[in-house]
């Protein structure tokens, strides 16, 4: 049984017969969990609970259950907020066979969670109001005083904080703050909660582009079909710090109950199969094991340019969160 709350958790990781129950905590897209969840109870008959919120929401809540959490497993959208549990002590190791799966670069150092998955950042912009040609190159373009007005902004959003660490890595927190500064005054009027809302808002007219996951773009496309689509994406220029490869992972609870089985859930993650469910699902995210292949409808993840910052390099988050504080625009 798949569930999508964070609250009432206690039902969860009770057993049923002989076999345990896995319980989630899920930052992830619901479609991108679902598959997973249910390939691997089909595969092993192991059940899988899922509770979803927003990566800093669930992360928050695992910090405050701490030893006592009923949490086995949490699967994060983006890495920041695995890095910020890793750094807390709260996560077992992952098995080194399962870690052996995915690139290096897409795991955590120290082993304490594995990469399942990755989306890379890009523009979208509303055609009838842009051209591609009028399109900035670069992240910091969207500062430029001809976007106000027509920016749409989701700075609580956690695919957009990556994008703050790598500025500042790139220019420096000054250059950064500068730039989101001038991003609040050009995304007056059109600040929204998450890359739902801007992708809708900005099909709809009320905003002319905003830098997203593109997984809510392909989203909206299935919903409406593309010929009620009135939008497109295009990537920055290759390497700027507004193209970032942001990788979605797993970790294991230290204080879960079944480490054996959690185990076994992340091995299946990182899996020919899983990887496989993970991709041809409308999940719009690349399969990290070598060798499986993304969703035809995505640009080969050889063609991708991005900027070069890692998973470690972006760390838990903390840096963004300040810097969009000292903004103003948290």
């Amino acid at each position: 049984m798949l569930a999508t709350s964070v609250a009432a958790v206690s039902a969860a990781t009770a057993t049923s017969g002989s076999s345990p129950s896995l319980l989630v905590y899920s930052g992830q897209h619901p479609g991108t969990i679902e598959a997973l969840a249910q390939a691997f109870e089909q595969a092993t008959g192991i059940k899988v609970d899922v509770r979803t919120s927003l990566d800093a929401t669930l992360a928050t809540q695992l910090v405050v259950e701490g030893s006592h959490s009923p949490a086995d497993v949490f699967l994060a959208e983006n890495s920041p907020a695995l890095e910020d549990l890793q750094q807390r002590n709260l996560l077992a190791p992952v098995a080194a066979s399962t870690l052996a799966k995915v690139p290096k670069r897409d795991s955590s150092a120290q082993g304490d969670w594995v990469g399942i998955a990755a989306h890379a950042s890009l523009l979208v912009y509303n055609t009838a109001d842009v051209q591609p040609s009028q399109l900035p190159t670069s992240i910091l373009g969207l500062a430029d005083p001809q976007w106000k007005g027509k920016l749409a902004l989701a700075p609580s959003e956690t695919d957009f904080q990556p994008i703050v660490v790598a500025v500042a890595a790139k220019y420096g927190k000054a250059k950064a703050l500068a730039w989101l500064s001038a991003l609040r005054t050009n995304a007056v009027g059109h600040v929204y909660s998450n890359n739902t809302a801007i992708v809708s808002q900005v099909n709809a007219g009320q905003g002319d582009l905003a830098v997203i996951d593109p997984y809510y773009w392909y989203a909206l496309r299935d919903q409406f079909g593309a010929g009620a689509t009135h939008t497109a994406v295009q990537f920055l220029a290759p390497g700027d710090p507004g193209y970032v490869v942001d990788v979605s992972g797993a970790a294991i609870l230290r204080s879960s109950k079944h480490q054996a089985e959690a185990q076994r859930f992340l091995a299946f993650m990182v899996s020919r199969q899983g990887q496989a469910a993970l991709a041809h699902d409308q999940t719009y995210e690349y399969p990290l094991v070598p060798g499986v292949a993304a969703d035809p409808v995505l640009p080969p993840w050889s063609t991708l340019q991005p900027d070069p910052i890692t998973a470690a390099q972006l760390g838990n988050g903390l840096e963004a969160v300040t810097l969009l504080q000292e903004s103003g625009l948290l």
